[in-house]
């Protein structure tokens, strides 16, 4: 539980408290797996002074134990039991941190209970969940080994003819086998929507000399890994295995360049430059890599703009890719930590390109 470290962190900061709703912040502060509490007002509120509370409707009474927590049941009022919580923390005004993903309809009920000057939550959760311990370090360790078995598992099917939302499916099912399950929906990107780097899968099926992209990532014990393999069916369009060369040393560029002490910024610039460098800086239309952990986007982000100081137990994802509209797309991703100073992979599977 980090809800310790929050508390310390809000006593040195300029906030009187926070207003926390389900999702990975609550569960990274408390351990509670509180993750959708649907309609149903669900806060956990803190204290700069060190106090917190917990509101839930009923059906979690099983679901929180030895954790301070009042309750509300289906029929009663929930913002006058807030308000009752509010008045107990000597929080019914002052500056307030809120989750940042709050349903609105919560949001405004509890401005009616107090004179709050609200700040998105993220502005001191950033500071907390960009740097891993070593505990996380393991968990992330272990989601990314399950999407590199994932990906040896792939390559012994029978791809051909077989349709893209059909191979998502059977990707979903092998992660969830072997983990808590899916990080994201899977990419199946095949032949022209390849240049689509979102592309949903649909019905187009696999075949001879397409390139496909293959992005999906594993939940384990709530922390997420994100990978992406482009392979080809025999022998692919002379340009497009041009770019796929491209792009895996656009990665292993950027991935050479990761140290502590470098901004984000310049790990992105790494994969960029060599991009434009070779012709097809247009063609690559994103940052190169965002944040891992408990959400599969998070802090740090490795873009253009990215000023965040790279430091041990950081982890995130490098990912070039350049599309080309008509043609197709190549994107090659790893999950990265900084340990010792030093850029490690924790995805390890194949890049050179593998043809089936």
């Amino acid at each position: 539980m980090h809800l310790n470290k929050f508390v310390s962190l809000l006593k040195g900061s300029n906030f009187d408290g926070a207003f926390i709703s389900p999702g990975t912040n609550l569960y990274y502060l408390t351990g509670l797996r509180i993750h959708e509490a649907g309609e149903r007002l669900t806060a956990l509120v803190v204290s700069a002074d060190g106090d917190y509370r917990l509101l839930a409707p009923s059906l979690y009474e099983n679901v929180v134990r030895e954790f301070p927590a009042t309750f509300w049941h289906d029929g009663e009022n929930p913002y006058e039991k807030f308000a009752k919580i509010l008045r107990e923390l000597d929080l019914l005004s002052g500056r307030i941190l809120v989750e940042d993903t709050m349903r609105a309809d919560w949001l405004i009920g509890i401005l009616k209970l107090g004179g709050f000057e609200l700040h998105p939550l993220s502005v001191l959760m950033r500071e907390l969940r960009m740097r891993k311990d070593d505990e996380e370090i393991k968990l992330l360790i272990k989601a990314a080994r399950v999407v590199d078995e994932v990906f040896e598992e792939i390559l012994s099917m029978n791809l051909l003819g077989m349709r893209e939302r059909d191979l998502a499916l059977k990707i979903e099912l092998l992660i969830r086998e072997r983990s808590d399950g899916i990080s994201f929906e899977p990419i199946v990107a095949s032949g022209e929507n390849g240049a689509n780097p979102h592309h949903a899968p649909g019905e187009r099926k696999l075949k001879k000399g397409d390139l496909v992209t293959l992005d999906y990532g594993a939940k384990y014990r709530g922390y997420c890994s994100d990978i992406t393999r482009t392979i080809a069916f025999g022998k692919p369009d002379e340009k497009l295995a041009e770019i796929y060369e491209v792009v895996k040393n656009a990665q292993e560029n950027a991935f050479k360049t990761v140290r502590a002490g470098i901004k984000a910024k310049e790990v992105d610039k790494a994969a960029r430059d060599y991009i434009a460098e070779a012709g097809y800086g247009e063609y690559f239309t994103h940052r190169t890599g965002h944040g891992l952990g408990l959400d599969v986007h998070e802090e740090p982000y490795i873009g253009p703009d990215g000023e965040v100081i790279l430091e041990n137990g950081m982890v995130f994802t490098i990912e070039p890719g350049i599309y080309v509209p008509g043609l197709g797309g190549v994107r090659i991703e790893d999950d990265i930590t900084v340990i010792n100073g030093k850029g490690k992979r924790l995805t390890k599977a194949e890049k050179e390109l593998i043809r089936l």
